[in-house]
């Protein structure tokens, strides 16, 4: 079977798209089509099947899927191995910036443990915008949050999305609540705006940032709480237990390669990194403050406008 089109196939698996494939392995949507009738005229197998408006694998796909990620991964060691060792190329790594504190450092101490002393450079954006990056071929991988249901990167490990503050605050009290929030394609965006307008609690949305630096800047200062991701929080600030707060999402973080990197970060590595970050994941500081719900709630709504 041709190396391309499996890597083409389980670029679709992972991302969940016929267009991101197309765009990860620098080719048309049809001609990714043109492969996969290949790969099922080969097999004499159908390896898609439609349930709704969705394309899915048929159990002969996941099958081959399997088959599929270690044949790649056989190939990519074998070319990683006999590359020179003299190749200085660096790294190229994407993580967001509420990650680049916490996780990140463990994440580059792994890869280096594997790939021995190798340059790492490292673009710090969203989620969003490192699939894009990673699509165009100017990332080799990145820490991402995963869609529900993806079975996208690497497995790093779970994570929870809470309220936090100083521990000082009495923010919790004042109506319209002060919140300081990520960009609107985070998780935790609308999940904290929806949350708070269900529960008819008025809010006032101070900032809106992609920087969590920026947003626990805002926190630190007493002009807001915050929502984050438990692992992005910082010693000298607070979870805030208060339970008439909204709940945030459950989120998996996991380490994504892109299809047609040519790094020595290989799925092999990659999933050596996957073992090795679950079995000893990094020490995440954080503390709690349990709060009371203060009296006389009253909804207002709020001009939001983020840039």
């Amino acid at each position: 079977m041709d190396i391309d089109a499996l890597r083409s196939f389980l670029a679709f698996i992972d991302t969940g798209s016929f267009t991101r494939a197309a765009k990860q392995t620098f080719r048309t949507q049809s001609a990714i089509s043109m492969q996969m009738k290949k790969l099922e005229q080969e097999l004499d197998k159908c390896l898609f099947q439609r349930e709704g408006r969705q394309l899915v694998l048929t159990h002969e796909g996941q099958q081959l899927a399997s088959y599929a990620r270690r044949l790649l991964s056989l190939h990519d060691e074998a070319v990683s191995s006999l590359k020179s060792n003299t190749d200085t190329q660096p790294l190229l790594i994407g993580c967001p910036d509420d990650y680049a504190e916490t996780l990140l450092p463990h994440l580059v101490f792994l890869i280096r443990e594997q790939l021995g002393p190798v340059q790492i450079h490292v673009t710090c954006a969203s989620s969003v915008r490192l699939r894009q990056l990673m699509d165009k071929g100017e990332l080799d991988a990145a820490m991402l949050t995963r869609h529900p249901d993806s079975e996208e990167g690497h497995f790093l490990m779970h994570d929870q999305g809470v309220w936090y503050g100083t521990s000082q605050t009495d923010l919790l009290h004042r109506r319209p609540l002060p919140i300081a929030l990520f960009q609107a394609d985070c998780k935790f965006h609308a999940a904290a705006l929806d949350g708070l307008m269900k529960q008819e609690i008025s809010f006032d949305l101070i900032s809106c940032s992609s920087s969590a630096t920026a947003q626990r800047g805002m926190v630190r200062a007493g002009l807001a709480i915050g929502a984050m991701a438990r692992s992005s929080m910082a010693p000298d600030l607070r979870v805030l237990n208060a339970d008439w707060l909204p709940s945030l999402p459950n989120i998996d973080i996991v380490l994504a390669l892109a299809s047609r990197s040519q790094s020595r970060l290989t799925a092999q590595y990659a999933k050596s990194i996957s073992h090795a970050f679950q079995r000893n994941p990094p020490v995440i500081p954080c503390d709690s403050q349990p709060m009371d719900k203060p009296h006389g709630i009253t909804m207002m709504k709020t001009a939001i406008k983020c840039e």
